[in-house]
């Protein structure tokens, strides 16, 4: 459907169904009526002024139109009615210039609202822009953050892990420390009976060649006096104890050394 309304720089052509005809529904007439009613007695009142008379009104009826949802299809609507009344049409020159301009200012709330929901869209557009950029930043900050809990944890269980580790190493260790001394006591413990041993024997043997050089000390002593013959040969055989005694003890202190080294 087609209407025609009087602009600012004469008709108009609009589209569509005007609003308080529509889904406005059967609520809406009788504020719409009013405002009708008020804008045909505006316009008429603004054409019988000087041309350059103020159209405060006009903009105050856009802000009523505006707060009411109405949109600039509904006022070219109305004002088209307004004029059909007024019949001015044809009857007087710059007429229709005169309504167009108090139209023009009419719609200007409606347009101003309209110029500043879509500077409102454009940035909700631009907020929710920044926002998916700022929730992706966010997710991919909580991809880093679960990265590196989970390496957090790993760490730790290979920190506890390696501490179990350590703590048996160090059990081992100690046990092993008690076996090598208790191994060191008992062989310090036989090298103690062995030295005993060998002092043990070492005094026996050399107590009886002791015993025997005195015996034959005593047998030369009375050979002494009785002939030389004797005496030389009782002195070769206390030579022959002596050097034994030596071996005895050479043998006794080698076999010492041997078990002091081991």
């Amino acid at each position: 459907m087609l209407e025609w309304f009087a602009g600012p720089t004469g008709p108009t052509v609009t589209t569509g169904r005007p609003k308080w005809q529509g889904e406005f529904g059967q609520k809406m007439k009788p504020k719409v009526n009013a405002l009708s009613s008020r804008y045909a007695a505006a316009l008429k009142k603004h054409l019988r002024q000087k041309p350059r008379a103020g159209l405060k009104t006009a903009r105050g009826l856009g802000c009523r139109a505006a707060s009411m949802g109405l949109e600039t299809l509904d006022v070219a609507r109305i004002h088209e009615r307004a004029l059909e009344k007024l019949e001015a049409g044809s009857s007087r020159d710059g007429v229709l210039e005169r309504a167009g301009e108090f139209f023009a200012e009419t719609i200007t709330p409606i347009e101003e609202t309209h110029r500043a929901a879509l500077k409102a869209s454009a940035r909700l557009k631009r907020l929710s822009k920044a926002l998916d950029r700022r929730t992706l930043a966010l997710a991919g900050a909580n991809r880093l953050l679960k990265l590196g809990i989970a390496r957090r944890r790993s760490a730790e269980e290979a920190l506890k892990k390696s501490g179990k580790y350590y703590r048996t190493l160090l059990e081992e260790s100690l046990a092993l420390q008690k076996h090598l001394q208790h191994l060191t006591h008992q062989i310090l413990s036989a090298q103690e009976h062995k030295r005993k041993q060998i002092s043990h024997d070492l005094q026996d043997e050399i107590a009886q060649t002791l015993l025997g050089i005195n015996v034959r000390l005593l047998t030369v002593k009375e050979a002494a006096g009785h002939n030389a013959k004797q005496l030389q040969e009782e002195i070769a055989r206390t030579g022959r104890l002596v050097d034994r005694s030596v071996r005895t003890i050479e043998r006794f202190t080698s076999e010492y050394g041997r078990c002091h080294e081991s």
